[in-house]
């Protein structure tokens, strides 16, 4: 069964979106000449790497990876909605077993 996501899962979806086609460009957002001077001093102070050079990673799928997190987002729902109506139907039990109120009310 295919489910239409929810709006949260779609603003989530842009935010990771923007915030990834915002990374390969320097910073994102164009720094302060100080904080840029910053960043150039710390890549130029940097030691010097050990032992060998790793390839590039692969790319990523990110609608896959979109995919997956909006699943992610949809499966937390439905827990928290059943862990819910457990937690509704145990209060409600008990309050039946002593004769009080419900603690949810």
């Amino acid at each position: 069964m295919v489910r239409e996501p929810s709006n949260l899962a779609l603003m989530v979806a842009e935010i990771f979106i923007t915030a990834m086609a915002s990374r390969g460009q320097r910073g994102g957002v164009p720094a302060c000449d100080d904080e840029q001077r910053r960043e150039e001093r710390a890549e130029q102070q940097a030691p010097a790497p050990q032992g060998p050079v790793l390839p590039p990673p692969p790319p990523v799928d990110y609608g896959v990876l979109m995919q997956g997190l909006v699943q992610a987002m949809q499966t937390q729902a439905h827990t928290q909605a059943a862990l819910q109506a457990q937690l509704e139907a145990q209060a409600q039990a008990l309050a039946q077993d002593h004769g009080g109120p419900s603690i949810m009310e």
